[in-house]
C-alpha cells in the first residue's frame, strides 16, 4: 500500500479502490489530546477537500478534509469510544474513514512522504 499525504496533514493509504483516511502524527500532536471523532455517514459523496470527519480535542475542533474524491464507505467506529487512539496510532489503527475513490488521477497531485517531510 502506498502512503500520500497532503498540505492540510492528512494521510492517506491506497489499496485498490479505497482509501484509509487519517492525520498525520504532526497534526494529532498539534491538536493535543482528542475528546471526540465523528465521520461523514457511509455512502456520502465527497469532493476533495470536503470534510469528510470532525475531531476534537481540548484545545480545538478540526475538520478532515478529503484528499480524493470519493464516497465514504467506513467510519472507524473504535474512535467513538477513544478517540484518543488518533493520539496514540494516528498512522496506524487511529485512521478515520474509509473512500471507495472515484478519481484515481488525483493521485498525482497528493504529496510523497518525502515531500511532506519538507513541509
Amino acid at each position: 500500500m502506498t502512503t500520500y499525504y497532503t498540505e492540510t496533514h492528512e494521510w492517506v493509504r491506497v489499496n485498490g479502490d479505497t482509501a484509509i483516511v487519517g492525520i498525520t502524527a504532526h497534526a494529532a500532536e498539534e491538536l493535543g489530546e482528542l475528546v471526540f471523532a465523528e465521520g461523514k455517514d457511509n455512502g456520502t459523496e465527497v469532493s476533495v477537500g470536503d470534510a469528510v470527519a470532525v475531531v476534537e480535542s481540548v484545545k480545538a475542533a478540526s475538520d478532515i478534509y478529503a484528499p480524493l474524491s470519493g464516497v465514504v464507505t467506513e467510519f472507524n467506529t473504535q474512535l467513538s469510544d477513544d478517540p484518543t487512539l488518533i493520539n496514540k496510532e494516528p498512522e496506524g489503527e487511529g485512521w478515520i474513514v474509509k473512500l471507495r475513490i472515484s478519481n484515481k488521477d488525483e493521485l498525482s497531485r497528493l504529496l510523497s512522504a518525502d515531500q511532506y517531510a519538507a513541509l
